[in-house]
């Protein structure tokens, strides 16, 4: 479930809170302090962090730490005295779709790792299968053995053709 966190001091916080999350349709918490960002950073995870710019430069280290608590939410530093509640949304829409964006070509690398190096595996199973079934002295039920081990081997590697996208 996605949620988000305003680290923010500015009056008028909750209703940019409440327009953010109407947007969004996700909540959205305020924290009036670092302190008490921290403290909400440490009951829930988030999906996206914001920090009001005056409060991180504030305290660089203490920002430092907002950041690091955080963990994989995504950070956003934006200054809300001349911000708008309009750029806060697109703002965080853009990071949102950016961060989609991101895990997308992750997966997709991750993906093609995972099936090179099946490959690779099926590519050396079938190798070795067929060298071993070439060999002159191969009993016959080592060869009926070797011969499953080349079907499946085969089969795989269809299988892999089949599912992985053109190049």
């Amino acid at each position: 479930m996605q949620n988000a966190l305003i680290i923010t001091a500015v009056s008028g916080a909750e209703h940019c809170a409440a327009s953010l999350s109407k947007q969004l349709g996700f909540p959205v918490e305020v924290a009036p302090s670092r302190r008490e960002g921290m403290a909400a950073l440490r009951r829930h995870e988030y999906t996206i962090v914001v920090i009001d710019e005056p409060v991180a430069e504030a305290s660089p280290e203490g920002a430092d730490l907002l950041w690091k608590q955080a963990g994989l939410a995504i950070p956003l530093q934006i200054n809300f005295a001349i911000s708008g509640t309009n750029r806060l949304i697109r703002e965080v829409r853009s990071a949102l779709q950016r961060r989609e964006h991101e895990q997308a070509l992750a997966m997709r690398a991750a993906t093609a790792a995972i099936e090179n190096e099946l490959r690779d595996t099926v590519t050396g199973l079938l190798l070795h299968s067929q060298l071993a079934l070439a060999e002159p002295l191969v009993s016959a039920p080592l060869t009926a053995k070797l011969q499953t081990v080349a079907e499946l081997a085969g089969h795989l590697r269809n299988r892999l053709d089949r599912t992985s996208p053109a190049p």
